[in-house]
């Protein structure tokens, strides 16, 4: 069954009203007719089977049949900042991270990024990133759509971090001298329910600056393994170490953590 984000007054009385480019979708590109199921996922991140009862001028009002009990979110919320990238590179981590569920994106303006902001094209920018994200989350069966920001400062950025409880930048000199123990120690300071906040350079990488402030405010450098990532692979590496560490290991050691 297909998914969709509804909003937070879409409920009425066990009724779902969607409108927009969900519903669209459900009539004009799904072709659905009344009595076919969606799944409908609500902002508190729960979900329920609805069965369609009407389609009118691509408004759809659905019942809600059963909730679902679904557990497909990390139990450790992962932010993803990266100096702007070109912008297929900037989409693809934001659409693969979201498959591998990170809990939200922060590009950030960086000494080496090849991409200069235009702020006249910021609205329209941001809003494409997060339909991005939306539609990898329906795809990914999430019950959560990442955050995806406008791009940060790098000041901006050093802030974000003081929110989180780990803090950590992909380092290429690390790995070049083979120091790899760092992103395993983190990983496994997390608790469930806590955040940690990865920041990734550009293509240039960052400048010799910008790791000395990184390091100044708390974030720890940490090798991505012996081979050297592009910009765009390094953040879903990331990820997926991460849901090796908290979702295909953890089960059995999950008790100890918590």
């Amino acid at each position: 069954m297909q998914r969709y984000f509804v909003s937070g007054q879409a409920q009425q009385g066990g009724i779902v009203a969607i409108s927009g480019d969900d519903a669209h979708h459900i009539a004009r590109v799904m072709r659905m007719k009344p009595g076919d199921g969606i799944i409908c996922v609500f902002p508190d991140g729960r979900t329920a089977v609805c069965e369609i009862e009407q389609i009118a001028n691509e408004h759809v009002q659905a019942r809600i049949v059963q909730w679902k009990k679904e557990r497909s979110e990390l139990p450790v919320r992962i932010y993803i900042a990266q100096g702007l990238p070109k912008g297929e590179k900037w989409e693809l981590v934001i659409q693969k991270g979201t498959e591998l569920g990170a809990a939200g994106f922060l590009p950030f303006e960086a000494a080496r990024s090849v991409v200069k902001w235009d702020a006249k094209k910021a609205e329209k920018k941001v809003e494409r990133w997060k339909k991005i994200a939306k539609e990898a989350a329906e795809q990914a069966e999430r019950t959560v759509v990442p955050d995806v920001r406008a791009p940060l400062s790098f000041v901006e950025l050093l802030a974000f971090g003081q929110t989180v409880d780990v803090r950590l930048f992909a380092y290429e000199k690390e790995a070049r001298n083979a120091r790899h123990a760092a992103l395993p120690a983190l990983l496994s300071r997390l608790r469930p329910g806590g955040a940690l906040l990865a920041v990734f350079g550009p293509e240039g990488g960052f400048s010799p600056e910008e790791a000395e402030q990184l390091r100044q405010h708390g974030f720890s450098p940490c090798s991505l393994g012996p081979r050297i990532l592009r910009t765009e692979t390094a953040p879903l590496y990331l990820l997926s170490a991460a849901s090796y560490e908290w979702e295909l290991r953890a089960p059995s050691g999950e008790a100890e953590r918590a």
